[in-house]
């Protein structure tokens, strides 16, 4: 029963979760590109949810306080809201990049796949931190082993 209760009363909050797994599970096991900007809007989108959900309170109104308000009144706080707000924008700017990214990416190399433009980018001789360790030699002044 304690399930159930979960799913009716509080599925915001499984919504998120759920949306929140969904969307790691695409960022971690995807090795398409343009899947894992899909998998971080999802991410985004289900922490967005969890903020307008914690921000709610049943029977609450607008923060606009009458000249005589009424005793008892319950005020919603703005704050929650204006935060999402501000964080959507960011995230469309994100995605915005990330395509403008995977665009350049897929004229360059071709493929948008992680994997296969790791391949590319090692036979090219670009992918950083790929380089072998050079060995100091006598002739360089390195110690000789």
């Amino acid at each position: 029963m304690v399930v159930a209760d979960v799913l009716t009363e509080q599925h915001a909050y499984v919504t998120f979760t759920v949306l929140l797994c969904i969307g790691l599970y695409m960022l971690i096991a995807n090795d398409h590109l343009v899947k894992k900007i899909i998998g971080l809007n999802l991410f985004q989108t289900a922490i967005f949810l969890f903020f307008v959900a914690s921000a709610y309170v049943d029977g609450g109104s607008v923060p606009i306080i009458p000249k005589k308000p009424p005793a008892g009144e319950v005020y919603v706080s703005p704050l929650p809201h204006v935060i999402v707000l501000t964080a959507i924008v960011v995230g469309v700017a994100l995605t915005a990049v990330g395509l403008a990214l995977c665009i350049r990416i897929y004229t360059e190399y071709g493929t948008l796949r992680v994997d296969v433009l790791r391949e590319v980018m090692r036979d090219e001789g670009t992918l950083p931190g790929d380089e072998p360790d050079e060995v100091p030699t006598v002739e360089d002044g390195g110690e000789s082993a």
